[in-house]
């Protein structure tokens, strides 16, 4: 393939202050850059949309703040258009930190290889950094057990959903938290959980407590703000609270500042609340992928997809996410599969 002189990109354009909106970003074509010694040139074919973007637009978080003009950033899979010596083939698949963008230049040690397993686009979501992070929450933080109920904010969300199967699989009563009726119908009937809750109604803090008669074991929180402090009080002696991700407040002008109540609850209840990084768990990321693989072909666990098509997509895409509007893991298609690759 001819590499072109130039290729486009999404930029930030300016800091949002409160809700993301168009202005926030730019479209801009731009040399394709240079590759340094130690780095790959990648041609995306996927990019993902994920509540990380908005964080760093705001401030430090998995990686520093973001400058005016720099790329969106997000895990993208790829096709290696050139490395360095004894790095990945010419035309090989792999995954990696990318950005909003045709192509990425990327340190070597920013991507790893992809299995010729699975549809290629769920390297994004169900074996990808989401899965993953479903994956370790559920079986490593939360120490789930059989008959235990587990309640999951987002759970319509790229790593919401799949959590929620992973603690039905393990013999858990799930209950999903989401903010609509559809959605709730969607993880009733297409994936299983006990119940479901609109966080959006009036009547949500008593429709909450009504799914979960004996107590919350396991919080498994995606969102925080409001919605965590109306499951605190329902959290059982001994429960855990896995910290995942803070999306309530990815929109506001500020970061929070406090939690209320937070630490009575923790100490009369004798509750954990641990966060963590997939990263944490890298020498396992094989393991895990295998057994979500496995789960997936067996039909214990259903994957939900929302793939938008081209660049200009994405950041629609990003503030109908933060709006509640997505159902499963999203990402924007930039080129075609490549040829070989199993469904």
């Amino acid at each position: 393939m001819l590499m072109p002189n130039t290729h486009r990109q999404v930029v930030m354009a300016e800091r949002p202050s409160g809700s993301l909106a168009m202005r926030h970003f730019r479209s801009e074509v731009v040399p394709v850059p240079p590759r340094p010694a130690d780095a790959v040139l990648l041609r995306n074919i996927f990019v993902s949309v994920a509540p990380g973007a908005r964080a760093v637009m705001q401030g430090a978080a998995y990686r520093r703040q973001l400058v005016p003009g720099e790329v969106i950033p997000s895990s993208v899979i790829a096709e290696v258009m050139a490395a360095p010596p004894g790095g990945p083939e010419p035309g090989s698949i792999v995954g990696g930190a990318g950005g909003w963008q045709e192509y990425s230049v990327v340190p070597t040690s920013e991507i790893w290889p992809l299995e010729r397993v699975g549809e290629l686009s769920h390297h994004l979501g169900l074996l990808g950094r989401n899965g993953l992070t479903a994956y370790f929450g559920i079986r490593e933080v939360a120490q789930l057990r059989a008959g235990e109920t587990v309640v999951v904010s987002g759970a319509a969300g790229g790593v919401g959903h799949i959590a929620g199967q992973l603690a039905r699989a393990a013999g858990a009563r799930v209950v999903g938290i989401t903010s609509s009726a559809e959605k709730n119908e969607i993880l009733r009937r297409q994936l299983g959980y006990t119940a479901a809750v609109d966080r959006r109604s009036s009547s949500f803090a008593d429709d909450l407590r009504a799914a979960c008669p004996a107590g919350v074991d396991v919080y498994f929180d995606n969102v925080g703000g409001p919605v965590r402090e109306v499951v605190l009080p329902l959290l059982a002696r001994h429960g855990r609270i896995v910290c995942c991700g803070v999306t309530a407040h990815y929109d506001a002008d500020r970061p929070p500042v406090g939690m209320t109540d937070i630490a009575m609850q923790l100490i009369v209840k004798s509750l954990r609340m641990q966060g963590f990084l997939v990263a944490d768990y890298l020498p396992r990321w094989g393991t895990a992928q295998r057994e979500l693989h496995a789960l997936q072909k067996s039909g214990e666990l259903t994957v939900l997809e929302d793939i938008r098509d081209g660049l200009d997509s994405a950041p629609g895409a990003l503030i109908e996410m933060l709006a509640g509007g997505n159902i499963g893991q999203l990402a924007v298609r930039l080129a075609p599969d490549p040829a070989g690759w199993p469904s």
